[in-house]
């Protein structure tokens, strides 16, 4: 019996196009650049705007870039592991919410919730499926903020 190996097929980002800048949210709360770079190295943040949008919103354009550079379909997808610590709700899942949305009617999936090590938490885990041989192509997409 062969060992199954799980590789990273592709990779895919987005960013909302709404920039808040250190300047900006110096005139919203008592802050100014030179501290909040000082202490966090953050210069600017990208926010989801528009009304009824929510984390599922920023994996849409993020995926859909990432199955044309795979050349596969979402029916394609076994499965789906969306880690965020900014679901869209609860219930149901941020990953079927997701599914639904990009059009993957064959995969199943779950939220996996752990802030920072998301994206290793569900490498690994996507990469047990694989290597169980239960699942061929599955879908990590981590989203660590969303600001609504």
């Amino acid at each position: 019996m062969s060992k199954i190996h799980a590789a990273i097929t592709a990779v895919n980002g987005y960013v909302p196009d709404y920039i808040l800048t250190n300047k900006e949210l110096e005139t919203m709360v008592d802050t100014n650049d030179e501290w909040i770079v000082s202490r966090t190295g953050i210069k600017e943040r990208r926010i989801l705007k528009g009304e009824g949008l929510a984390t599922s919103d920023l994996a849409v354009p993020a995926v859909q870039g990432l199955l044309k550079k795979r050349g596969i379909e979402a029916t394609d997808i076994d499965l789906i592991i969306f880690c965020t610590s900014t679901p869209d709700m609860l219930f149901p899942a941020t990953a079927n919410i997701l599914a639904d949305k990009i059009g993957a009617t064959n995969a199943w999936g779950f939220d996996l919730q752990a802030a920072c090590s998301g994206f290793l938490f569900g490498l690994n885990t996507g990469t047990q499926f694989i290597k169980a041989g239960t699942h061929k192509k599955c879908l990590s997409s981590v989203l660590i903020k969303c600001h609504r």
